[in-house]
């Protein structure tokens, strides 16, 4: 079966994904700088599972019914404090570096961040989520390879309503790795130029993020820097993320091939 590869670069986009069949897609979604790319830390440490939630009052609402979950979450790239819960800050920000091992094992986290929630809600009706960052983009192909979708849409997912030059990287990456198969169906001009841009620079990764915007930003505040080369490692985790119909992200099969 042929497959359409397609990559939506965007937070503008996603009003379009209300109007279109999603029922046989495939949607990866990347927020590299760096939702995706915490979510896939914390399952890689032992998180039990990640429940990305729209803003702080659902977050705090699942907090009320649930107290031993952790919260997680950003606003302006900054940990959730206090004075905008009204009653406590979160127990996490939206750096990688913080879901260790330690603080995760076990745990569901509730997590709420500026972008990359949105977009795992705006895919609510494919027919399965999967989430992805470069930190685990190799298990990612190997499910894909193996599950051989209908259509494949990659999501990016953007500084507010931008493009982010580091989410087209991810999903330029991971066309890269199903290129062989995938260009053989249809390919939307969207994902040769993922893949074409990918192509530019993927000999020294952590340069081109580092030319984002995000990237500019993160590593000019001391306390965040060293996200942006801990988000440039390659498959530092062997597995796959899927968000499930209840709503919560979990590890699920490596996949094979």
């Amino acid at each position: 079966m042929q497959t359409t590869l397609e990559v939506l670069f965007a937070p503008a986009e996603f009003s379009a994904l209300d109007r279109r069949d999603l029922s046989e897609t495939v949607c990866v979604v990347f927020d590299v700088l760096r939702a995706t790319s915490s979510i896939v830390t914390a399952l890689g440490n032992g998180a039990a599972a990640v429940l990305p939630v729209d803003g702080i009052p659902e977050a705090l609402d699942v907090r009320r019914r649930e107290p031993a979950v952790l919260l997680a979450g950003e606003r302006d790239g900054v940990r959730i404090q206090s004075a905008l819960t009204g009653s406590i800050p979160f127990d996490l920000g939206n750096s990688p570096r913080e879901f260790t091992r330690e603080k995760v094992r076990g745990k569901t986290i509730v997590m709420t961040t500026t972008n990359g929630t949105r977009a795992l809600r705006a895919c609510a009706r494919a027919r399965s989520i999967l989430i992805s960052s470069f930190l685990n983009l190799q298990a990612t192909a190997g499910l894909i390879a193996k599950e051989n979708p209908a259509h494949l849409l990659f999501v990016c997912s953007g500084t507010f309503e931008q493009a982010s030059y580091e989410d087209i990287l991810g999903a330029g990456a991971l066309c890269d790795l199903i290129w062989a198969r995938a260009s053989r169906g249809e390919v939307a001009d969207s994902a040769l130029i993922a893949h074409r841009l990918w192509q530019l620079e993927q000999g020294d990764l952590l340069a081109g993020i580092s030319r984002s915007r995000n990237g500019r930003r993160l590593l000019h505040n001391p306390e965040l820097r060293e996200d942006v080369p801990f988000c440039a490692q390659r498959d530092l985790f062997s597995l796959v993320v899927r968000l499930g119909q209840d709503g919560l992200a979990r590890k699920t099969d490596r996949g094979c091939g």
